[in-house]
């Protein structure tokens, strides 16, 4: 059974995480074109990406840092390294 050695929680079944995507910044002023860009595109390369994950027990947010060309998990990010400001 593959685990993730978690920080906060010990370590967990992947069984209990969902995979919600990429961490990418939105672009705030988007032309539709832009827009469908960032949505529907993704790099997809292996390599080293910081990746969204849902712990469905405890209802906590994760981002790790991951080599997906390894399948390794290389650390747990703290999310506000990945916050941005959202324009009032």
């Amino acid at each position: 059974m593959k685990v993730f050695d978690c920080p906060v929680i010990g370590r967990r079944p992947i069984s209990e995480f969902d995979y919600v995507g990429e961490v990418r910044k939105p672009p705030m002023d988007a032309d539709e074109i832009t827009w469908a860009e960032y949505v529907f595109n993704r790099n997809g390369a292996p390599g080293l990406l910081r990746e969204w994950w849902y712990h469905r027990p405890t209802g906590r947010w994760y981002v790790m840092e991951r080599d997906t060309l390894k399948d390794e998990v290389l650390r747990f990010i703290d999310l506000e390294e990945v916050r941005y400001d959202i324009p009032a």
